[in-house]
């Protein structure tokens, strides 16, 4: 028999499943692999040497072994826990909305290293950084669109080339940024954006990710970049997340 052959990736864990008595499947991200199916054997059993690396959102180097489709863990190290978002719901939901919205837009395969440093960077801004809940989801949705192939033109209204569109939307159908006159009316959803918005969302998409947090924006121009951002999401993914209402209704509350 030929001996087991073994790998060692970094992977934050996007979702994880029971199964049978004391075994966990995880979905975990990967900067090689993509997106894969991991089985960790005895992850729920008391004192398991595997439960750290198996809650959502660690980020871990894992050692695996392969069977057919199957990724098994053979040895895990934790790398990062987020520890700070494990004692604030609101927090904790926002980043599992923030995994499921990843593992929409990532496949078993391609390389992935853009987007597990964008979810990581995410979870950072919330749990260390402290930055304001509704900021750092607004960017984390529209620069996870632009990493997927989803980038809207925001450069300049795209039907009449005005740089600062008069009474601009964002149109999260076609993902274009126009001015109010020039909305093709019959196709789409426009959201109204206001300069501090439309300013914001540039920043987002043509910026330096390393500096994807660092504007400020409150009142209404964050309302709305808020609810363009989801609707862009919805629109361009074509389906709705159950981790999201699961957020809006502790952030409602």
């Amino acid at each position: 028999m030929a001996p087991t052959a073994y790998l060692v990736t970094r992977g934050a864990v996007l979702r994880e499943t029971e199964t049978k008595e004391t075994d966990k499947i995880l979905t975990v991200l990967t900067p090689d692999l993509g997106k894969i199916p991991v089985i960790a054997r005895g992850a729920r059993r008391k004192n398991s040497r595997f439960a750290a690396v198996c809650q959502m959102l660690a980020y871990a180097e894992l050692t695996l072994y392969q069977k057919g489709d199957w990724y098994y863990l053979d040895e895990g190290a934790t790398l990062e826990l987020f520890s700070g978002l494990r004692k604030d719901f609101e927090a904790l939901a926002l980043g599992c909305y923030f995994a499921e919205l990843t593992e929409a837009v990532t496949a078993h395969g391609e390389e992935s290293a853009a987007l597990l440093s964008h979810l990581l960077n995410g979870l950072y801004a919330l749990d260390k950084l402290k930055k304001p809940h509704p900021l750092v989801k607004a960017a984390f949705e529209l620069k996870l669109l632009c990493l997927a192939g989803y980038e809207p033109l925001a450069a300049e209204c795209a039907v009449c080339g005005a740089e600062e569109p008069t009474d601009a939307r964002l149109d999260v159908v076609q993902g274009v940024l126009c001015c109010a006159a020039c909305v093709d009316k019959g196709k789409g959803l426009s959201l109204p954006l206001n300069p501090e918005a439309v300013a914001a969302l540039r920043h987002v998409v043509y910026g330096d990710p390393k500096r994807l947090y660092s504007f400020t924006l409150t009142g209404t121009g964050l309302k709305q970049l808020g609810d363009a951002a989801e609707s862009y999401a919805a629109a361009q993914l074509e389906r709705g997340f159950r981790t999201l209402d699961y957020y809006k209704s502790l952030s409602n509350s």
